[in-house]
């Protein structure tokens, strides 16, 4: 998992051959003025979704993990807490792995929460379990689905 702010971004750009093209395309964006919806940046292994949704208390958020791709997580409109764990140390499966939505769900206790403010971005890795949208009231945010394997 990578916390940091997204002027701090081209940092990351070695870890992984799609990035540089994901937090370029981050930066054409006026976050204030975004619509809800999705982009494609490269066929399915680079997705970029924004949504509107109700935040969650810590006992409603689950620990979530993804096989296929690596999530970056920017809130827009207030700040959002998240709760991790690592995959290793996740135990208790609510059911098998979906592979179609690539997302499995833990009822594991996270091991640390922390909090992003808004122009802040995490990244979870497949062995990163992370629990999102903690906190209260409605928020927008920012996803991007990178695919691990980018020739998927």
């Amino acid at each position: 998992m990578i916390i940091d702010n997204l002027s701090n971004a081209n940092t990351y750009f070695s870890l992984h051959p799609l990035f540089k093209k994901a937090f370029e395309y981050l930066n054409t964006l006026d976050l204030k003025q975004l619509e809800t919806g999705s982009t494609q940046l490269q066929d399915d292994a680079l997705k970029v979704s924004v949504i509107k949704t109700k935040m969650k208390t810590k006992l409603e958020a689950k620990l979530e993990t993804h096989q296929k791709y690596i999530d970056i997580q920017i809130p827009i409109e207030q700040k959002e807490t998240f709760g991790w764990r690592s995959l290793s140390n996740l135990k208790d499966s609510e059911k098998e792995y979906d592979p179609v939505n690539d997302i499995e769900f833990f009822n594991d206790e996270p091991s640390t929460y922390f909090t992003l403010l808004p122009g802040e971005f995490a990244i979870f890795f497949p062995e990163d379990g992370h629990a999102p949208l903690i906190g209260k009231g409605d928020t927008k945010k920012i996803i991007v689905k990178i695919a691990v394997n980018p020739s998927i």
